[in-house]
């Protein structure tokens, strides 16, 4: 197994704070009875449910809705799993990946990139979770100020203590979740009246393929991205692939499936007022509260360590607690109104991240990243360059654009690579000789 690795023992503050800037080692590689709840759990995000919802008010319960849930979900898997290999067996999550193929400085980008949409969900969790409280609970408005402070600062304790604790957890949470969903939708099924009831109901929007993926794409494609940062801890390469892939496909899947079912048969994709609905208030409520702290936990974690990267700093616990202040205020101001846009925005720029990496990694170093100690160019204009153009064929083509973006990267990146063979040193035309630790 190739991976990267630092020379010398690993500085104890890189291990207390999860190896922020440096490779996971092999002695802190977990089993797959680890990583498999803590990915399951990452998957089971409640915004899920919402894209569900629109999901499902636009397409017919048998064959379209499931076909277009699977096959979204299939390719979000697909990628997820594709950069979780590279991740076991480099040791790096993306945003160290990156500092190879976009450049020392040029990574600062993709932790911005990354980051941002950490914060907009966090916040958007933290926001969503008072308004069920106070829909369900009967508390009063005025009282939501203060829901969103306790919630913002509680889901993020397990962040805070790093890996262990968010798989101890998530370990504890993920049998109860499953058990409750299979037990909500069995009811549900029930109350829809059967199949024939189902598949009679007329889509009351439109949404066309590409629109519905870039949609799935839109919400899960950071959390894909970002899945390196406990994928990294693997085994092995298969084993990242293979636990990612599944994690992606049917955890999404069944968050999806339930909010589209749930918006078909009682109006509303929110599970604690479905369940409150089914005489499960209170399992209702143990659902959030176990969804809601297995996903902010590793949203907010994702996003301290883009900014640990972006800073250069080992001190990836002190970033938990900017990233929640900062979601805090966005929760006060309101940040549900503007997410679809944005996560139709970011499923246009993040994918192409991910293609500019597998092709740097698989091509460029022929499956085994140097050393992070090795000084590295300040900019790879190869990289930032088919990035841009990625972009922008993603933006403006016809098409799926987050699959259109990530194989643009890529195939450019590869165009560009095999031009610069055989020119003016490791980087050539494409390169910047200034390095820069």
């Amino acid at each position: 197994m190739s991976r990267t690795s630092e020379p010398g023992s690993i500085d104890r503050s890189q291990a207390d704070e999860d190896y922020p800037l440096s490779a996971v080692p092999p002695e802190a590689r977990q089993p797959i009875l680890s990583l498999a709840p803590l990915l399951i759990s990452f998957t089971l995000y409640s915004g899920n449910l919402w894209l569900g919802e629109i999901v499902g008010s636009a397409y017919r319960f048998w064959p379209d809705l499931i076909r277009t849930v699977l096959l979204g979900n299939l390719l979000v898997g697909v990628y997820a799993a594709a950069i979780a290999y590279i991740a076991a067996n480099s040791g790096l999550n993306t945003v160290l990946m990156a500092r190879f193929s976009f450049g020392n400085l040029g990574s600062r980008w993709v932790d911005l990139i990354l980051g941002i949409p950490q914060i907009l969900l966090y916040a958007w969790g933290s926001s969503l979770i008072a308004q069920l409280i106070n829909q369900v609970v009967g508390l009063p408005l005025s009282f939501n100020w203060l829901i969103i402070i306790f919630f913002t600062y509680a889901f993020c304790t397990t962040a805070y203590m790093g890996y262990l604790a968010m798989d101890w957890f998530s370990r504890l949470a993920v049998p109860v979740m499953v058990i409750l969903l299979i037990w909500s939708l069995s009811i549900a099924a029930g109350d829809a009246g059967g199949f024939s009831d189902l598949q009679a109901i007329i889509p009351q929007k439109q949404l066309s393929l590409e629109e519905a993926i870039t949609l799935i794409f839109g919400v899960l494609v950071s959390g894909a991205t970002q899945a390196t940062n406990f994928s990294r801890f693997a085994s092995n390469g298969r084993q990242a692939a293979q636990v990612t892939l599944l994690a992606f496909f049917l955890g999404n899947s069944l968050l999806i499936f339930c909010g589209a079912c749930y918006s078909i048969i009682y109006g509303t994709e929110q599970i604690v007022q479905v369940m409150t609905k089914q005489e499960l208030l209170v399992w209702g409520l143990a659902f959030l509260f176990l969804n809601m702290w297995t996903s902010q936990d590793k949203i907010i974690y994702s996003f301290s360590l883009a900014g640990a990267n972006l800073f250069r700093t080992k001190k990836r616990n002190r970033l938990v607690f900017v990233g929640v202040t900062i979601a805090l205020f966005l929760a006060w101001g309101g940040i549900d109104n503007p997410m679809t846009y944005l996560l139709k925005l970011f499923g246009t720029l993040i994918p192409p991240i991910g293609g500019v990496i597998m092709a740097d990694y698989w091509l460029h170093y022929q499956g085994k990243f140097p050393s992070l100690q090795k000084q590295a160019p300040a900019y790879n204009r190869r990289g930032l360059l088919s990035y841009v153009i990625a972009c922008a064929i993603a933006w403006y083509v016809p098409g799926i654009k987050p699959i259109n973006g990530m194989i643009a990267a890529a195939v450019l990146y590869s165009l560009m690579l095999g031009k610069n063979r055989g020119g003016d040193g490791e980087m050539g035309r494409w390169g910047d000789g200034e390095t820069k630790r």
